[in-house]
């Protein structure tokens, strides 16, 4: 039975998308089964995976129509794409910024349960092909919004993601209190909050540190996850995509230390789900 997972924080620039991307990559590349739906508007991680799948194959990555011309259609499986053995991708477009009007002429407020009719539409365009996959990642904007909140409504685990700098956290805090919320409104939402990933913005500087304590004191030790070091190679998959020994032509050992740690986080995700 496939189970989805979201990444967010109501703060932009923290790693959600790298994260969510390199976790579904490390997931793929230990045999799972991943399907990553991008539902940004902004379109980050399809970037980052057709820079990938461009990298590895020599080719560009094309995509036959739209996200919203998908859901128009009411049939999002024809716009899953394959990026690498078991990694899938539900591009995001510029045009899906329509969405929020999209949903809201068809659900209008005059209709019961409009809201929950909203956010659980799309969730049910991804049911009928969600058991072809073992794990469903989404990515979502640093928004309260029609995006995150279809994720929420969708998902089964949220982590957030913390960037460590005062903005970041204020933004975990609020993530957190706006996930409890959603939690206690809607009784067809059911996710477990599965911890934070912390990310270094420098090498543990006193904000890095004093960040990261806040965040056990807040959160509680044991729901913070392994820190991810600051990595410049991260910054470098954006404008790249990823490189990897074995499937691209260039690669080095930066791109090795890259994966062994984002291959332990990978394992830390199935272990607090319980999948180890």
């Amino acid at each position: 039975m496939v189970k989805k997972f979201t990444i967010a924080n109501l703060k932009g620039g923290v790693g959600k998308t790298t994260n969510s991307c390199m976790i579904g990559y490390e997931l793929a590349r230990l045999g799972k089964r991943v399907l990553i739906i991008d539902l940004d508007p902004q379109a980050n991680a399809t970037q980052l995976l057709q820079r990938t799948y461009e990298r590895q194959n020599d080719k560009p990555l094309r995509f036959d129509k739209t996200m919203m011309k998908a859901i128009q259609d009411d049939d999002v499986a024809d716009q899953i794409v394959s990026v690498m053995d078991n990694l899938y991708l539900l591009p995001s477009n510029n045009d899906f910024y329509n969405y929020n009007d999209f949903i809201t002429m068809k659900y209008l407020p005059t209709v019961k349960d409009y809201r929950e009719k909203q956010y659980g539409f799309f969730g049910s365009l991804i049911k009928p092909i969600e058991n072809n996959f073992e794990y469903i990642i989404y990515d979502v904007p640093p928004t309260r919004s029609i995006y995150t909140y279809t994720a929420m409504y969708d998902t089964d685990y949220i982590a957030i993601a913390l960037q460590t700098e005062q903005h970041s956290f204020d933004g975990a805090i609020a993530f957190s209190e706006y996930m409890q919320s959603m939690y206690s409104e809607f009784d067809e939402v059911d996710y477990d909050f599965i911890g934070l990933l912390p990310a270094l913005m420098t090498n543990k500087s006193k904000v890095d540190n004093k960040i990261v304590k806040d965040a056990i004191n807040y959160f509680g030790e044991e729901m913070i996850w392994k820190i991810i070091p600051y990595m410049e190679r991260l910054k470098q998959y954006s404008v790249e995509g990823i490189g990897e020994k074995g499937l691209t032509p260039t690669y080095d050992g930066h791109d090795t230390t890259t994966h062994k740690f984002f291959r332990s986080l990978a394992n830390e995700f199935l272990e607090r789900i319980g999948d180890e």
